[in-house]
């Protein structure tokens, strides 16, 4: 007996690929609470913060926030910064020292360009790696003035000054049990310390 085998095709509609930065706002959209990222051409995603992080940043919200408004500047958390470092580049750093009027300097997708940025902070989690590496290319590159970061990693804070040439001409690493003095380009005085930055608390 002849068996016919009878072969179905099915039509599958192809789904276009996405850009980057289309799947950047896909991931975001499905990872509530997570950062989503494109640096140097390379999506990253990382979780909520643990309260010590999100102390760190309080306390500099209230204590360097208050500082930077009598100078006409302003604090902002989680506000995107546009990089030079390809077409969909874009960092969204823990904390920003920007220009009053930044609203002005949009770009896109909430990201602003890099002229009204003073300085960045970025408070180390699972991510470590990225805020000791592409960023400090990226922010460099950007010019960003002063970038600093509470390592907790390696238990200490880089502070990042000096951008010329895509690259941070000075790097400083301040240890625990010290303090550094805010340099003078970003506009306001005051002295940030190092437990502080890492623990987020004096306990």
């Amino acid at each position: 007996m002849a068996v016919i085998q009878h072969e179905e095709q099915v039509h599958v509609q192809e789904q276009p690929e996405l850009t980057l930065g289309e799947a950047a706002d896909q991931l975001a959209r499905s990872l509530p609470g997570h950062r989503v990222e494109i640096l140097q051409g390379r999506l990253t995603v990382t979780p909520p913060a643990d309260v010590s992080h999100a102390l760190a940043l309080s306390w500099l919200g209230e204590e360097f926030g208050a500082r930077a408004r009598t100078v006409g500047l302003r604090l902002v958390q989680g506000v995107g910064l546009w990089l030079p470092s390809g077409p969909e580049d874009y960092a969204i750093p823990d904390l920003s020292v920007v220009e009053a009027d930044i609203k002005d300097a949009h770009v896109m997708k909430n990201c602003y360009a890099a002229h009204v940025f003073r300085m960045v902070v970025e408070v180390t989690s699972t991510n470590w790696a990225d805020d000791l590496g592409p960023k400090v290319e990226d922010y460099a590159q950007a010019g960003i003035p002063v970038y600093v970061v509470a390592d907790r990693k390696h238990d200490q804070v880089l502070l990042c000054t000096d951008p010329r040439g895509g690259e941070y001409k000075n790097k400083a690493h301040h240890k625990r049990g010290t303090s550094f003095t805010v340099p003078d380009v970003v506009g306001v005085e005051m002295k940030l310390s190092v437990d502080r930055l890492l623990d987020g608390d004096e306990d």
